[in-house]
């Protein structure tokens, strides 16, 4: 057990004195992590509300498919997108792998199927009459737009918080994609993963405890949001 011990007195250190390498890793994780976030939410809100809000052929098969993605395991993203973007691939032209751009491509892949069922969940448990009064009462498509997004508030932020989630924590996708290079690609989760197998266990720990602490603060910043709402 000493070797924990030792891991945690270092990790203390690193985060008390401010280390450069550690607050290096901690900005390229929220960087891809809060763009990948941004990305999905304007390509899954509008994907959610239009599933929960018309009807066309293939409607279900389209959610059937969409409720399937919420399960699709990092590293088949990570493969696929590889793929694209490898010399090899159609856009290797792009010269994206092993940058933050690759990464942010495949995460938001990763987080769009969770930020459209979280919407298309939120906006089918809204009362139907609410639609039809609003109409009644002349509102616009617009007006009853707003409406609906008012009602279903708490369900977008809770979609926007679980994607955020899915991408600060995935390590199989930002791996394949970024090479985890340090001072580049290196986010925190390939890292803990890189310095663990090297028996740095206090680099480690000290990311892990900022990863649960950014997680702690998304989940709170969601809750001072649901009672700001109110």
């Amino acid at each position: 057990m000493n070797y924990l011990t030792r891991g945690f007195q270092e990790a203390f250190r690193l985060l008390v004195t401010g280390d450069a390498g550690v607050y290096d890793i901690v900005g390229v994780s929220l960087l891809v992590a809060l763009a990948s976030t941004l990305l999905a939410a304007s390509l899954g809100l509008p994907t959610g509300y239009v599933l929960a809000t018309r009807r066309f052929p293939g409607r279900r098969l389209v959610i059937t498919v969409l409720n399937t993605l919420l399960a699709l395991p990092t590293v088949v993203v990570g493969l696929s997108v590889y793929a694209m973007l490898s010399r090899r691939g159609p856009f290797g032209f792009l010269d994206l792998l092993y940058t933050p751009g690759a990464m942010i491509t495949g995460e938001t892949l990763l987080a769009i199927p969770i930020v459209a069922a979280f919407t298309l969940s939120a906006f089918r448990s809204i009362d139907p009459r609410v639609t039809d009064t609003a109409l009644t009462l002349g509102a616009t498509p617009f007006q009853t737009l707003r409406l609906l997004i008012s009602e279903a508030r708490f369900g977008i932020l809770a979609a926007i918080v679980a994607s955020f989630g899915r991408v600060i924590a995935e390590v199989g996708a930002a791996m394949m994609l970024g090479g985890n290079i340090k001072g580049s690609t290196r986010t925190m989760t390939t890292a803990i993963a890189l310095e663990t197998n090297k028996g740095e266990f206090g680099l480690a720990i000290a990311l892990g405890l900022i990863l649960l602490c950014t997680a702690f603060g998304a989940n709170i910043l969601f809750h001072w949001l649901q009672g700001f709402s109110d």
